[in-house]
């Protein structure tokens, strides 16, 4: 699949809604399974956001059309696709399942130097946005956003 088949859609994204087989859409639209054409990419995009996931994927080639649903943005595949290095990751896999790090933490679950601690964990505050810092100096902490 290129990447110019990868669509990701937002909620304001208008389109036509042309079935593809209308005998299975009527069938569907009988028992109340669709309730109006035209609204599934958007209802779906909207309950997505309502429950904190991701936007799902919108994807499509000669022989159809289909949704990827993700579970959330903080897993490493996700991480790496956005240039984290390994450390990092390690640091937000444990951010999720802790609730929280702080620099000493980092430091050993990494083993590296305070330096090094510090400088990824600004980088994934200010540069990659996924981490909040909480609290100043010996006490302060960093948390997931959202």
């Amino acid at each position: 699949m290129t990447e110019s088949q990868n669509i990701e859609y937002k909620t304001v994204w208008k389109h036509s809604s042309v079935p593809h087989n209308p005998d299975i859409s009527n069938a569907f639209f009988r028992i109340g399974y669709i309730e109006a054409w035209g609204r599934g990419i958007r209802k779906m995009n909207e309950q997505c956001a309502v429950a904190g996931l991701p936007q799902p994927l919108y994807y499509y080639d000669s022989s159809g059309f289909w949704v990827v649903f993700r579970k959330d943005l903080f897993n490493e595949e996700e991480l790496q696709a956005k240039g984290l290095n390994p450390r990092q990751i390690k640091a937000i896999m444990y951010v999720k399942e802790k609730g929280k790090i702080t620099n000493s933490e980092y430091q050993k679950i990494n083993t590296v130097a305070r330096q090094t601690a510090t400088k990824d964990l600004n980088e994934l505050t200010k540069v990659f946005k996924l981490l909040i810092n909480k609290g100043f100096g010996a006490g302060s902490y960093f948390e997931l956003v959202n």
